[in-house]
């Protein structure tokens, strides 16, 4: 048997059907935000009540506080979107911003990881701690359209493919290598978007 049939065999055995309902729901989320599609939050929850289930049962404790977020926030965003209708007014934070609150969101992430590590038995406490810290900074970014949202999700998308993979994961692992394209073109969509309403 060669190599990439094993390979095939170990991550057969590692899909769930859930997971895989999951995983397309997510992906449709995404596409549709990154179109500006207010109908990417109705996807995006029901996505989320699925990753509540599967990452507590993955012991990722941080990634199932993050999905219950995300599923207010799914809410959020479809009232925040319809709220201002056709118009799709993209705006980006200062430099200064940014800077703050990678500094906040770094001081919160080892925070969280410290006590998942002491306190639970929680996999990969501060890998899995930051890519929620950032999530939700970043989902906020979405509902309130700034540009750099994007460039946030690159670099979750790219630790959340090792955290995954590592939990046996391997579906989601690769969902979040697409997402890390999706989140590219997104960001170039969205600038070609700001520059169309500038």
């Amino acid at each position: 048997m060669d190599l990439i049939t094993i390979l095939l065999n170990h991550l057969s055995l590692s899909w769930s059907i859930t997971e895989t309902i999951a995983v397309i729901f997510s992906i449709i989320y995404v596409i549709l935000a990154a179109q500006k599609n207010i109908w990417c939050w109705f996807f995006a929850a029901i996505s989320v009540m699925l990753y509540i289930y599967i990452c507590w049962n993955a012991k990722l404790y941080a990634e199932t506080t993050l999905q219950i977020f995300y599923l207010f926030m799914a809410g959020f965003g479809y009232r925040n979107w319809k709220h201002t209708g056709k118009s799709f007014t993209i705006t980006e934070w200062s430099s200064k911003k940014h800077f703050s609150i990678i500094i906040t969101g770094a001081i919160c992430t080892f925070i969280i990881g410290f006590f998942f590590t002491m306190y639970s038995n929680a996999e990969m406490p501060i890998i899995d701690s930051f890519t929620t810290v950032f999530s939700i900074i970043a989902t906020y970014m979405v509902a309130k359209k700034i540009l750099g949202n994007w460039l946030y999700w690159i670099v979750i998308d790219i630790t959340s493919i090792h955290l995954y993979f590592n939990r046996d994961l391997h579906l989601s692992s690769i969902l979040f290598a697409i997402y890390t394209i999706i989140a590219t073109y997104g960001y170039f969509s969205w600038i070609k978007k700001s520059r169309e309403n500038g």
